[in-house]
């Protein structure tokens, strides 16, 4: 009860947006109000105003958890994991709006992009940490991560997004980020998001 009541007192408003000068209001609510929780919140808030990022930003809530796993649904949802690392929580940021802006497009453009990745990987293993929880879930995060692939190389620069990728690679959905590090693989599936209408403008 005393941690819902702080979440609610702690949900702030939060203008940010990039050096353009784009601005949106975000909500940012705290789920246990710890430390680790606020410096996250300020340390995304500091990311927010330094970047551009109204090309990715698809959710206007976000809740930062110690003890959750990152998610994008029903409301988007950071850890506090890394907190060392503004790469990794900017990536991980864009992942999650990833997955909210592939649930915004045409069902149709969608499942024909996961028709042709079936095609190009007929197996793709399931679980962690080579891959997601089910086979679906694999086809989406290869769209999504290779969406997050491209948001990194225009924030971040080659080095460092690279750099990004390698780290996931040995971390989790580790056959997913270890594709994605081929230039060939990364082009066919470019091509896949192209033919079917699924990337971000701002």
């Amino acid at each position: 009860m005393i941690r819902s009541l702080s979440a609610v007192l702690l949900m702030l408003a939060l203008v940010i947006g990039g050096p353009a000068g784009a601005r949106e209001a975000l909500k940012i609510s705290l789920a246990h109000n710890s430390v680790t929780e606020r410096e996250t919140r300020d340390q995304l808030d500091r990311l927010l105003h330094k970047y551009d990022l109204s090309k990715w930003l698809y959710t206007k809530e976000i809740v930062i958890d110690d003890d959750a796993i990152p998610h994008s649904d029903p409301v988007l949802t950071l850890h506090t994991r890394h907190l060392k690392d503004d790469d990794l929580l900017l990536s991980t940021f864009v992942h999650e709006q990833m997955h909210r802006f592939l649930a915004l497009r045409r069902r149709e453009d969608f499942d024909q992009a996961i028709t042709d990745l079936r095609r190009l990987f007929p197996e793709i293993p399931v679980g962690f940490p080579e891959g997601s929880s089910s086979d679906e879930g694999n086809y989406e995060h290869l769209l999504v991560v290779r969406l997050e692939y491209r948001a990194d190389l225009e924030l971040l620069g080659e080095l460092r997004a690279r750099q990004v990728m390698e780290f996931w690679a040995a971390d989790h959905y580790t056959w997913i980020y270890r594709k994605m590090l081929h230039r060939q693989v990364r082009d066919k599936i470019s091509e896949i998001i192209q033919n079917h209408r699924l990337v971000p403008t701002a």
